[in-house]
């Protein structure tokens, strides 16, 4: 118990440093719109990036056949999740390049780094999916002891 308040007792202190960080740096225009651009994120993943999420994932339970199906449902929701999520995130990078009063902040070739993360993504999924199919066939539950019982 005394680790769980020490942890929220820190995690409460680094809130309110970064806060006080954050209004010290930003003027007021910019304090305005953070707000804004949080919230419309969170708008953006609930009622676009879940709803597609939840499509795609019963689309692919849909059309698949198989045992292994329901891994491959995880799979693609978690893949599309992160592209979502990533993607998301990478947005105002993406919208802002080349501007701003520090030209060296936003000189790199975001659209690049951002299609390269997106990439590595997926092939992290496709990965994912291969070592899943391969570990359940060789595992126990493929002999006919499911779940190990």
């Amino acid at each position: 118990m005394r680790l769980r308040i020490g942890l929220l007792v820190a995690g409460v202190l680094m809130a309110l440093w970064g806060g006080w960080k954050l209004v010290g740096t930003l003027d007021g225009q910019a304090l305005v719109r953070l707000p804004l651009w949080l919230g419309g994120a969170v708008v953006v993943d609930d009622f676009v990036l879940v709803p597609l999420t939840i499509a795609a994932g019963w689309a692919v339970a849909r059309w698949s056949t198989g045992p292994g199906r329901h891994r491959l449902v995880g799979v693609v929701r978690t893949t599309l999740l992160y592209v979502g999520i990533t993607s998301l995130i990478a947005l105002p990078l993406l919208l802002r390049q080349g501007k701003g009063a520090n030209p060296t902040v936003l000189s790199r070739d975001y659209l690049r780094d951002w299609l390269l993360l997106e990439a590595t993504i997926v092939v992290a999924g496709v990965i994912g999916y291969v070592l899943q199919r391969f570990t359940f066939n060789s595992s126990r539950a493929s002999s006919g002891d499911i779940g190990g019982r």
